[in-house]
């Protein structure tokens, strides 16, 4: 049971994160849901409730609690392992949500096979692609996953990637319509210009693009 809840600061609400709780707010009304965050700087809570019933259809319902009204916080139970990734992924984009290892396996595999078909030397080390040893390709393996300080082969490589037909080997996957069609590379690669040329012209960048990466 926790009363001054706005006077504690980030370092004492972050014990209550994951965690279902009462929220006292009058003297007859009471909040309860799982804590997902507390903003800083109102000290307000953000309160989750699930509803796996067949009325709710596995729905999740946030409530905000504003900071300034709460008079009591009490904490009714932990969450068990589940319900902390439930807490922590319902409110990602799909993007952001991790992959299961076979995923990533199959996105990596989708990936170096496209960048092998339009003729880009790729290689796998460990979890992360290496491509002609001036760029890497981590997991889940997008065009904002690729990093270089070579900013021309890094913009050309991620732009193939991008161009990737989603439904085939991104997923490794291939269609029956795909296995009968040669594929098209005209789409990707301007004719002029073979990314595998443009990087091995490119493996030593110039001293103003050194310093340029896109790592995060």
């Amino acid at each position: 049971m926790q009363c001054g809840w706005s006077l504690l600061g980030p370092l004492q609400w972050i014990r209550y994160i994951n965690k279902q709780v009462k929220v006292k707010t009058g003297k007859d009304e009471e909040h309860r849901g799982w804590l997902l965050t507390v903003d800083p700087v109102s000290a307000s809570l953000v309160l989750v409730n699930f509803h796996d019933d067949a009325v709710g259809g596995g729905r999740a319902s946030v409530q905000v609690v504003m900071g300034h009204a709460v008079q009591e916080v009490q904490v009714l139970q932990d969450a068990d392992q589940e319900t902390t990734e439930r807490l922590q992924s319902s409110f990602l984009p799909p993007r952001a949500r991790p992959l299961a290892p076979e995923q990533l396996g199959q996105r990596r595999a989708g990936v170096r096979r496209w960048l092998e078909e339009n003729r880009v030397p790729v290689q796998e080390d460990g979890e992360e692609l290496l491509v002609a040893g001036a760029l890497t390709i981590m997991a889940p393996y997008g065009p904002e996953d690729c990093c270089s300080s070579n900013q021309i082969i890094l913009d050309r490589v991620q732009r193939l990637i991008q161009s990737q037909p989603a439904a085939l080997p991104n997923h490794g996957v291939e269609s029956p319509n795909h296995r009968a069609e040669a594929p098209n590379h005209s789409a990707a690669l301007p004719a002029n210009q073979p990314i595998q040329r443009l990087i091995q012209s490119q493996t030593a960048p110039p001293a103003d693009q050194s310093e340029r990466s896109s790592c995060d």
